[in-house]
């Protein structure tokens, strides 16, 4: 064999290359050495011709010819398939198990496989997942966009506080770096936290609930025994609790917090985010949210919950349309309240939003003396998924120890001054001590409670179900009661939340003054300009001077409304910010 022809059968493509320039193909055509075919190659191509004319004669040659297509597109169709399966299971490689979006997208028809797979992520559904209706899950399926790394905000301090000064005293906001809406929905975490310890919760049913102890509780709530109360916090994998709605066959339907059919079938379908408030005993103005991006308008629903009462003077304000919507707030209305004090039934929907909405992911809570003003993607992705936290609420601005915090509500006459002692008693008993630097790193034991930014997980359904429990068996001021419920859980599981600065809080959201007290307040300053005066020319101007006229003060009004004694007062410990035009303080 000659070297051009080795030379052919092993070079690679540059080897090749340089024999078609040195002539080695053509030497190789010319070379004598000619392979002849062997008696065996010729013996079995004589028996292959003999062989298909008897095959195609026996069968025909349409049988012939479909059977060899049949054969075609078969191996077509297995190796279409072989491919598109490595190609999906390439994609999924990076996560261990589907998640919970893949299941909306993908798996819609699939009601009872979604059923087993939510269940086991979230253990606390009862129902099968959105059993009236799947268009929520086509339409909050936002679109996702890519993330810049490092993060927008990695540098990003808070500034010195301003000096003070006499003319403006107390609480005020601070700035807070939000990165843009487009931004915070591609930081939103694809699969849900993961709960610790506890994967199963559920909750007691009792169509007829007993008091059988002298401590405080409701039918609503279903007297819950000390014992019972006790074995809410050993925290195990599986549990069930009382967590309110004990009558009836499901939350809202003649279960004491009653609500149409209708909502209850619009409450039930899923959406990854929600924000919430209420109004009860018609004691605060609604506010519209401001600032909020057309991803928030498209696929963040706004739910407020309104007794009756605030459902007439809506009416009677011609505020509420035909689809029960005021702006962006669709109004639900809850009949047949468990309680006389308006305080405890916003706690209803504050702290079981879970048990009124089991198929959401994240949600925001407001009271309803409260405007938002800044989006809810940037809200949860500064608080919640910038944090790896689960649950978020700020301290209190000034207040930190749960003793002292008890004394300010009994001098502002936020209670009955023996219920909070009482509280207060039964807390030390448990091993209450005042706060100190020992509970770093704990921050403070008292939360400024108006807003609450939560994922929907078992642990965190867990607290706000203990915490609930608390506010029916005392007083309804949960300040109270948090640190001794998140102290008990923090103590069994490896779980913590997140409390930020009030001032943060205040950034996202502006306090107003409850309606009785607006209601009485003097209106603003106006400015009174100066009647023009005629000059020699005929012309007119007008004096650069201005007068701001004051009206007198107003007249103090003693109200028992909502339990309230007559101890209200309106000096500057107890000044609010009232709503209007404000900086975007986003970097």
């Amino acid at each position: 064999m000659t070297g051009g022809s080795l030379g052919l059968r092993t070079g690679s493509y540059a080897s090749l290359h340089l024999q078609l320039q040195n002539g080695a193909l053509q030497n190789s055509a010319t070379s004598p050495l000619v392979h002849k075919p062997s008696k065996t190659n010729l013996s079995s191509s004589r028996e292959r011709e003999r062989v298909m004319p008897l095959f195609c004669r026996y069968f025909g040659r349409r049988r012939v010819a479909m059977l060899l297509l049949f054969i075609l597109a078969l191996l077509v169709f297995v190796f279409g398939s072989f491919a598109v399966s490595r190609d999906s299971s390439d994609l999924k490689a990076p996560y261990e198990e589907t998640t919970l979006r893949d299941l909306i997208n993908h798996a819609v028809p699939k009601t009872e496989e979604f059923k087993d797979i939510i269940t086991s992520t979230h253990g606390n559904l009862i129902n099968p997942p959105f059993p009236h209706s799947n268009r929520s899950l086509i339409s909050y399926s936002f679109p996702r966009h890519s993330l810049p790394s490092p993060h927008p905000c990695r540098n990003f301090a808070l500034p010195p506080p301003a000096p003070a000064n006499g003319k403006r005293t107390g609480a005020r906001p601070c700035p807070v770096c939000y990165i843009p809406v487009e931004q915070a929905i591609a930081s939103m975490p694809i699969a849900p936290s993961m709960s610790p310890v506890l994967r199963n919760l559920t909750y007691i049913h009792d169509g007829n609930p007993i008091k059988t102890e002298p401590h405080g509780g409701s039918d609503f709530g279903g007297y819950p025994s000390l014992r019972q109360r006790n074995d809410s916090f050993d925290i195990k994998e599986s549990m069930t609790v009382h967590c309110g709605f004990v009558k009836g066959s499901k939350p809202g339907n003649q279960s004491g917090f009653d609500i149409d059919e209708a909502d209850l079938v619009e409450l039930e379908e899923f959406h990854e985010v929600i924000v919430a408030s209420a109004i009860f005993g018609n004691y605060d103005v609604l506010q519209q949210p401001i600032n909020i991006s057309e991803e928030s308008k498209k696929f963040v629903p706004f739910y407020m919950f309104v007794d009756e009462e605030t459902e007439a003077y809506m009416k009677n304000s011609s505020l509420l349309d035909s689809r029960k919507r005021i702006g962006l707030w669709r109004i639900i209305v809850v009949h047949n309240v468990p309680y006389a004090d308006s305080r405890r039934n916003g706690k209803i929907p504050k702290l079981l939003l879970h048990r009124l909405f089991p198929n959401i992911q994240y949600s925001i809570w407001i009271d309803g003396k409260l405007q938002l003003v800044v989006d809810p993607f940037q809200i949860l992705e500064r608080f919640l998924w910038r944090q790896n936290a689960t649950f978020a609420i700020s301290r209190h601005y000034k207040r930190f120890d749960v003793f002292e915090e008890a004394d300010a509500n009994k001098a502002a006459g936020k209670y009955d001054n023996s219920s909070i002692d009482e509280q207060i008693g039964f807390y030390v008993s448990e091993g209450l001590t005042p706060y100190s630097l020992a509970k770093l790193p704990i921050t403070s034991d008292v939360p400024e409670g108006c807003v609450l930014i939560r994922e929907h997980i078992p642990i965190t359904n867990l607290f706000t179900c203990l915490w609930f429990n608390e506010v029916d068996r005392f007083t309804s001021r949960d300040q109270l009661s948090f640190s001794m419920v998140r102290d008990k859980i923090m103590s069994k599981v490896n779980w913590s939340l997140n409390m930020f600065l009030d001032c943060e809080r205040r950034n996202f959201v502006i306090q107003t003054y409850h309606r009785e007290l607006l209601e009485h307040m003097p209106p603003p300053a106006r400015a009174i300009l100066p009647r023009p005066s005629l000059v020699p020319d005929g012309h007119t101007v007008s004096k650069p001077s201005v007068h701001i006229v004051q009206k007198s003060p107003p007249v103090k009004r003693n109200s028992s409304k909502r339990g309230r004694s007559d101890k209200r007062s309106t000096s500057k410990r107890h000044r609010k910010v009232i709503a209007g035009h404000r900086e975007d303080n986003s970097f």
